[in-house]
């Protein structure tokens, strides 16, 4: 059996802000301990082929 894990959090490459999956809001949103980067950028995100969203259960 196969489950999608989609990521929790990510990192723009450009601003370094840094975001973590809201589950209740379904929405990104910025770290709580961590304000760094800028609302304004036009976010690059630290996405590559490293990440596998799927698991085997």
């Amino acid at each position: 059996m196969i489950r999608i894990a989609p990521p929790n959090e990510r990192k723009c490459e450009r601003c370094g802000r840094k975001e973590v999956w809201d589950d209740d809001r379904g929405v990104w949103a910025a770290r709580d301990d961590d304000w760094t980067g800028s609302p304004h950028c036009l976010h690059e995100w630290d996405i590559n082929g490293s990440y596998n969203p799927i698991e085997e259960l």
